[in-house]
């Protein structure tokens, strides 16, 4: 039997300003057969969503291929149907409009798109809420909406986008175990499932395949097989173990690479590189945990991120930052304290800042640039826009912006030099 969707070879980039391209994708392979959900997951920039929207036919890759049940997708095929993140409703049109619109684009006849709009409605847990507007439901009840609009067309193939992640935990909880219910007893007109997710827990529940995603560019890392019968439990070592496994992948070194001499491993190498925005405060926090006496020094990230409530898109960047100043390290799955990380952490707070501005100047080229440039001028005052067109030749615009807000954040505690937000200029409060 030929699958119902083959990616080969897909490669997408972005241009950016200077006229050079960001590549998001590159030889990205993905075979999806019948009666299975593929879960796509990984950090943030990892091009998942985009490689979602290549599939649905909402964007044209730069090279590779998708074909949809052997034929060629250039553009929305039918038999796709996709679930976004942002709910993406008509506040003016009521529940059962919202549903209709995919099936009056089809032109089905009047009375059959009134027949499955209301069999979707009520199948999706609506059932008296067809009159409703979006603006009297919950953010549960209008996903639901979405989930309605999606599969009332009957495809195929269900694309979701993080359909959960706008959600309250417990609404969430809900509507994920509603929809493996339905799938799970067959009631639902799909075939297929792709979901993107940065949730590995929740990929570890839904799925039957695991794809994990790296990052610049994005490319299928490994595959991860879930072979556990549905209804699956999060306290089941073997479900535990998937997350662990799952972890590891996404944090394991390079093979026959010593630690020490892995700089792709530290994300702030060149003035040029995309940095996190991470609360110093959140930081800090990660480090007084993983030195106090439950993990002394050395954690497993899912306990860490099942303890403070994290999530990997909060968790991964953090634990990044980290690595990139050597206050820890970060590999299959865990996370180790150096000597400088312990310093902070049983540190009072003058000491912290000294130990913090001392590791930004060594291993964030941008911070030591910032300062170099500070330390030259005269006045010892530069505006943000002066580093901010620095950045943009390496750059998006809005990367640019959140990696120069990053910088002037920890710079700002570190006392390496000092922002004024009202006239956007960055100084040095004592000069030298």
């Amino acid at each position: 039997m030929s699958a119902l969707l083959q990616v080969s070879g897909v490669r997408q980039a972005f241009s950016r300003s200077g006229g050079n391209e960001l590549l998001v994708l590159d030889g990205v392979d993905l075979t999806l057969n019948e009666g299975e959900i593929v879960g796509l997951l990984g950090r943030s920039g990892s091009g998942k969503s985009s490689l979602l929207r290549i599939i649905a036919g909402l964007a044209d890759p730069l090279s590779g291929n998708v074909s949809y049940m052997d034929h060629p997708v250039s553009g929305p095929a039918q038999g796709i149907a996709m679930v976004f993140q942002s709910f993406a409703l008509f506040p003016w049109l009521t529940v059962l409009e919202n549903v209709q619109i995919g099936l009056e684009a089809m032109h089905v006849a009047p009375d059959e798109i009134r027949r499955r709009a209301i069999a979707a409605i009520d199948l999706i847990g609506l059932d008296g809420y067809e009159s409703a507007y979006p603006r009297e439901l919950s953010g549960g009840m209008r996903q639901r909406v979405g989930f309605a609009r999606a599969l009332v067309v009957h495809p195929n193939i269900l694309l979701m986008d993080e359909p959960f992640s706008a959600l309250d935990v417990l609404t969430a909880e809900t509507l994920r175990t509603d929809f493996l219910d339905l799938w799970s007893e067959g009631q639902l007109p799909i075939k297929s499932v792709i979901l993107v997710t940065h949730n590995i827990e929740e990929a570890v529940l839904m799925c039957d395949r695991v794809l994990v995603f790296s990052t610049n560019p994005g490319r299928i890392a490994s595959e991860i097989k879930v072979t556990l019968r549905q209804p699956r439990n999060r306290l089941d070592p073997s479900f535990r173990s998937l997350v662990d496994q799952i972890y590891s992948e996404m944090t394991k070194r390079p093979s026959g690479v010593p630690a020490s001499t892995r700089p792709e491993r530290f994300p702030g190498v060149g003035i040029g590189s995309v940095l996190p925005r991470v609360s110093v405060t959140l930081f800090a926090g990660l480090l007084e945990e993983v030195a106090g006496d439950a993990y002394k020094g050395k954690a497993d990230l899912p306990l860490i991120a099942q303890a403070l409530h994290m999530e990997i898109d909060e968790l991964f960047p953090t634990a990044d930052m980290l690595q990139m100043l050597r206050l820890a390290e970060v590999g299959d799955g865990d996370i180790r304290l150096t000597e400088h990380g312990f310093a902070f952490a049983n540190a009072d707070t003058d000491d912290r800042k000294r130990i913090f501005a001392r590791q930004l100047l060594a291993y964030v080229p941008l911070v030591a640039h910032i300062r170099r440039v500070l330390d030259e001028r005269p006045s010892h005052a530069a505006p943000k826009s002066r580093f901010l067109d620095e950045l943009e030749d390496y750059m998006d615009e809005t990367s640019a912006d959140e990696t120069l807000k990053a910088v002037i954040s920890w710079g700002r505690y570190g006392e390496v030099y000092a922002y004024d937000d009202d006239t956007g200029v960055i100084s040095l409060e004592n000069p030298v």
